[in-house]
């Protein structure tokens, strides 16, 4: 059983081989980054769901790192360990003031670090809500974000995404294949919006089969046009060559025995504060949803006020 995704930033090919080889066997998937720069591309990459973080690497000091994943929307959320030599009570306060969650020396017990690993990570998902599959907020994280929107005079667009045909997937291919498009679903996202979204841009995972993103993009209406061609084209590669072949799979049925259904598409719904004011953070959620069942661009329709700030 996977435990979650650690993403180990250590110079020392001695330390992070060893961390590796250890959490893996654990239960965990491990990633080692020897720069802080390769730390930041891999976590936009695919968000984990910790990270133990050294201070003293060769480009970026491990401060500099966490203080710029505690201010990109999309990976404020995610826990950080210290693991340093760097034993002074000037440092340790440094750290914690940045906002990691824990601080450990050199040398340190290994079974010690993996409690504190376990332990942040149940906390994490505990008390911010993370999806375990995705790794992505969800529920009180996601109205959060939105209720500072309300107070932003920045141009957003928030875009409701919903995996269409996501059930019949999960009755024909089970529960671990469709796992499996619920973590290629949020790693699309997350490429997406490095390439056509910016670095305030936010993305969250309320429902199973739900994901949204608050895109501060110029033309977020591209982000989403890019998102869907993407998804309809790859998501093909989680069926069987056959039903790839033929386009549809074959699903039971209570009453027929078996139907035929379509393969999974994606459906999004848009607003932005571009054309509405919006009075609460529901009726955010509500037109897009809205938006996203008749299948009218929020930005293509016409504008209209809502309510009055």
């Amino acid at each position: 059983m996977n435990k979650g995704r650690i993403l180990v930033v250590e110079d020392d090919f001695d330390i992070s081989n060893m961390l590796r080889i250890y959490f893996s066997s654990q239960g965990y998937e491990v990633q080692v980054a020897p720069r802080g720069g390769d730390a930041l591309t891999m976590t936009r990459t695919q968000l984990p769901n910790l990270i133990v973080l050294d201070i003293m690497l060769p480009d970026m000091n491990g401060y500099d790192v966490c203080r710029e994943l505690r201010m990109t929307a999309r990976t404020g959320h995610i826990p950080i360990i210290f693991l340093t030599q760097k034993d002074e009570r000037s440092d340790r306060i440094a750290g914690l003031e940045l906002g990691a969650d824990d601080y450990i020396t050199k040398p340190f017990d290994i079974e010690e670090l993996r409690l504190r690993v376990q332990n942040a990570i149940a906390a994490a998902q505990r008390q911010t809500q993370i999806d375990s599959k995705s790794n992505l907020p969800t529920g009180r994280l996601i109205e959060d974000h939105l209720r500072k929107l309300m107070h932003s005079d920045q141009p957003w667009a928030y875009i409701d995404v919903k995996i269409d045909g996501f059930d019949n997937f999960t009755d024909v291919y089970g529960f671990v294949a469709a796992d499996e498009v619920i973590r290629f679903m949020a790693l699309l996202i997350g490429e997406v919006i490095d390439a056509h979204g910016t670095s305030a841009d936010y993305a969250g995972h309320p429902g199973r089969d739900n994901f949204i993103i608050v895109t501060h993009a110029d033309d977020p209406e591209e982000l989403r046009r890019v998102l869907t061609r993407r998804f309809n084209d790859e998501v093909r590669q989680h069926y069987s060559f056959i039903d790839r072949e033929r386009g549809y799979i074959v699903v039971p049925d209570s009453i027929y025995g078996e139907r035929q259904a379509p393969l999974m598409t994606l459906a999004t719904g848009m607003v932005s504060n571009r054309t509405y004011q919006f009075a609460d953070i529901r009726e955010i959620t509500e037109l897009a949803a809205e938006d996203r069942r008749r299948g009218i661009s929020g930005e293509d329709s016409a504008p209209r006020i809502l309510s009055s700030w």
